[in-house]
């Protein structure tokens, strides 16, 4: 197969067909590929018949081509400018209610290595 088309070009096309997959698009009389449906448009398509119809003309972009197999892929979202995404507003960290001071005041809170000795004694009076 000697392709007519390679990847990067950018034409205009017939959809000839949907399918849930994607849509196949008439690039001349002989030549047609396919646009998966990840490449119908920017953001989530969960019909094509909501974006495309049977005859309707589309800007394609030539994303690869398989000579082996005669098949083109096409994209018609790489043909459009991305929308712009919302801002995310900044999260911030949550706020403590009380202000916690921390002091070397440890009463009460002895290491285990500590009070391990200790524990080892009253164990070994109750024998």
């Amino acid at each position: 197969m000697s392709t007519k088309f390679e990847a990067g070009q950018e034409l205009k096309g017939k959809v000839t067909g949907i399918q849930a997959y994607g849509a196949f698009v008439a690039l001349d009389e002989d030549t047609q590929g396919l646009v998966h449906i990840s490449e119908i448009t920017h953001g989530y398509v969960n019909d094509i018949n909501d974006h495309l119809s049977v005859g309707q003309e589309v800007n394609v972009k030539v994303l690869s081509v398989d000579e082996k197999a005669g098949k083109y892929s096409l994209s018609i979202r790489a043909t459009e400018e991305a929308p712009e995404k919302p801002q995310r507003k900044e999260r911030r960290a949550p706020q403590a209610s009380k202000a916690v001071s921390h002091t070397e005041d440890t009463t009460g809170f002895n290491s285990l290595k500590d009070k391990l000795q200790e524990w080892i004694d009253q164990s070994d009076m109750k024998r």
